[in-house]
């Protein structure tokens, strides 16, 4: 007759099957080199308002929730009273787009360490960034404007830039780095400073935040015609519309706009702070 294993047999050998199979998966695993993570790097549409067009290095179209940015060159414009919410990868943090700008990714990669390195180009208008605290140090975060560059490394800051390059940058938390014509000036929590087109960064203020505007009035008469100049002044830091022209602000925060003069002459200014805070003033300048 064949020889049939005792109950007691065959129960001691199904601990001594498992205990092969064990060191045969911890043999696998030893001689089996790691296989690095593939991570996903780009920019993604969280939420939109308004009219946003999605720029391609070779084409432009109206952007959607769930677009993403992720080559060098791809970026986006927002036009008048529009915004857009942008997620950096899927767990850097995010930025809020105001109307009026336009924005590209300059630099998109990995650091040896597993850093983020982001880029970005904003030419005009105006941008907040809501970044958590890196952990590597390799991570990079850059805004380079016509003026210079902003850096950080996980912060809470705005940059706002004029059509003529000038640059209004707020820290609200964290710090920031801000560069140009070769200098650098820290920005802590708590303070704005302006950088002008090849000039270095100007030093420290405390943050004001504050899109107010004064104003007044001048009436004068060329060749018999009558004009009217407004004088505007805000914080230099701030970009400012006149009826969703841009313009221009100086050191002094001062503006001037001068049209003919007729009955109820009326003007929209609007201002916005490099943190993003906006407000509209109506005003009659007759």
């Amino acid at each position: 007759m064949p020889y049939r294993p005792a109950m007691s047999d065959r129960w001691l050998r199904w601990p001594v099957l498992g205990l092969i199979s064990i060191i045969t998966v911890l043999l696998v695993a030893l001689n089996t080199e790691a296989i690095p993570v593939r991570v996903e790097r780009g920019l993604s549409v969280r939420q939109i308002q308004g009219e946003v067009v999605l720029l391609r290095s070779q084409r432009s179209a109206p952007a959607a929730v769930g677009d993403r940015l992720s080559a060098v060159g791809d970026g986006l414009r927002t036009g008048s009273r529009a915004a857009v919410v942008l997620e950096v990868d899927t767990d850097v943090g995010f930025l809020d787009v105001s109307e009026r700008t336009e924005l590209r990714i300059r630099t998109l990669e990995m650091a040896s360490d597993g850093g983020r390195i982001t880029h970005l180009n904003v030419s005009r208008g105006q941008v907040r960034t809501r970044l958590r605290r890196f952990t590597n140090t390799g991570s990079q975060f850059e805004i380079q404007t016509p003026a210079g560059i902003s850096g950080v490394r996980g912060t809470e800051f705005g940059v706002s830039v004029q059509e003529n390059g000038k640059t209004g940058i707020a820290t609200l938390s964290g710090a920031v780095e801000t560069s140009a014509a070769g200098e650098s000036v820290a920005l802590p929590a708590g303070f704005q400073n302006s950088i002008w087109p090849g000039e270095p960064p100007t030093e420290p203020v405390p943050l004001r935040d504050d899109p107010g505007l004064q104003y007044r009035r001048e009436v004068f008469l060329t060749n018999n015609t009558r004009y009217v100049t407004l004088i505007g002044q805000v914080d230099p830091v701030n970009t400012v519309f006149v009826n969703g022209a841009p313009q221009d602000v100086d050191r002094q925060g001062e503006f001037r706009l001068t049209r003919l003069a007729t009955s109820r002459l009326r003007v929209e200014v609007l201002v916005i702070t490099p943190l993003g805070r906006q407000q509209l003033h109506e005003i009659y300048l007759l």
